[in-house]
């Protein structure tokens, strides 16, 4: 195992207080108050966030997926179902969401149920994609093997043949999830380790905030 010089890898947090009375009631306005505030700072890949889900026997896996758009119905993301997470979320539909915002020391979990969109949401979005990046995903099986790079330009290539006038299709298995939260925390990391984390849980239709230790 390697052995790391901690003093070379560790540095202290400087993130501004979160008090209780600073939070909204909803956790839905809170996360895009957030959110905006990591954009506005000019923050790379503010939408970027780990996709946490397990297969029927528990066991996990996690990956980096884009939120594409988020509101009080929940938070959502495309991708190929026939990928690792789309089999898992099939028999386990349940996941965790994790934002990590480095700039302003912040992060963001959010767990829930996730359900596929209808047909109609992934159609939708796959059509205001660039050009590149609908063949890319029409001429991918997401997560199968392939021999080399060449392999996929060849797909591609043919998939411009077929389409010279760029409307590919999009495939049936490339579809939409949304996930659905019961459980929000936020986390602003602070001098000394001494952390901020409140955390919000679904009770009866509404959300109780308590304040977690660090």
């Amino acid at each position: 195992m390697a052995n790391h010089d901690q003093h070379k890898t560790r540095r202290d947090y400087e993130g501004d207080a979160l008090n209780r009375a600073d939070l909204h009631a909803d956790p839905f306005q809170q996360f895009s108050h957030w959110l905006q505030e990591v954009i506005d700072f000019g923050s790379k890949d503010a939408t970027a966030m780990t996709l946490a889900t397990a297969d029927a026997d528990g066991a996990p896996s996690a990956r980096t997926v884009l939120l594409k758009q988020h509101d009080a119905a929940g938070f959502v993301w495309f991708t190929d179902s026939r990928s690792p997470k789309g089999r898992e979320l099939a028999v386990n539909a349940r996941a965790e969401l994790l934002f990590y915002w480095r700039d302003l020391d912040r992060q963001v979990r959010i767990r829930g149920t996730v359900q596929m969109l209808p047909v109609e949401h992934a159609e939708q979005y796959f059509h205001s994609r660039p050009e590149g990046s609908r063949f890319s995903t029409a001429g991918s099986v997401q997560s199968s093997i392939v021999a080399d790079r060449s392999e996929l330009e060849a797909r591609i290539e043919q998939l411009h043949v077929r389409y010279p006038d760029g409307n590919v299709p999009r495939p049936d298995a490339w579809v939409g999830y949304c996930l659905q939260p019961r459980y929000f925390e936020f986390w602003q990391g602070r001098v000394n380790r001494l952390h901020d984390r409140f955390c919000y849980a679904l009770n009866d239709g509404g959300w109780l905030i308590d304040r977690l230790a660090p």
